[in-house]
């Protein structure tokens, strides 16, 4: 809850001028178990922008990255948010991270087996955020399923122990991908 509350204020005080009409908050929609759609709340790490004018993929070096965007990125205080999205029952702390609905349904699409990642509930984190770096291709949402599958095939409680350490070193550390 601290760590909330100060990243609420300084995605708020990214923009002092407009300190009451800047959101500090970003809504999305995301596929969870069973291919449902629910919606997901992150703190801003992205100017406001045209989606329809950009990249799905976000870069490292993507201008639209606030300066405190990138370390919330990094450190993955922008995440924070969706621990609502595991109190109403929509994630669990530890699985496949939910995919953008747009993303996702293209994925389904062009990648075999993708479907399976909705076998069970999406997570705040997941093997494939652990061990793999931030996707931002096609490519990379392949191998990240791979990750997935063994996660799905493979879960129990203590791989959930190892990925939440390992997350908290991430975050801790700063060693975001």
């Amino acid at each position: 809850l601290p760590f909330m509350i100060v990243t609420y204020f300084l995605v708020k005080l990214d923009n002092p001028k407009k300190f009451f009409s800047n959101p500090a908050f970003f809504k999305q929609n995301r596929i969870g178990i069973g291919g449902e759609v629910f919606q997901i709340v992150k703190f801003r790490s992205m100017r406001i922008h045209d989606p329809n004018k950009h990249s799905k993929y976000a870069s490292e070096k993507d201008d639209r990255i606030t300066t405190l965007g990138k370390f919330i990125r990094k450190t993955r205080l922008d995440e924070l948010p969706q621990v609502w999205n595991v109190l109403n029952g929509d994630m669990s702390f530890v699985g496949p991270r939910p995919e953008w609905d747009e993303l996702g349904r293209d994925y389904e699409k062009k990648i075999n087996m993708y479907k399976l990642r909705y076998a069970v509930k999406p997570g705040l984190t997941g093997w494939a955020q652990v061990m793999y770096p931030y996707g931002a291709s096609l490519d990379d949402a392949k191998k990240k399923l791979e990750y997935d599958i063994y996660y799905i095939k493979y879960q129990n409680i203590a791989m959930d122990i190892i990925i939440l350490f390992k997350t908290v070193k991430v975050v801790l550390f700063g060693k975001g991908m």
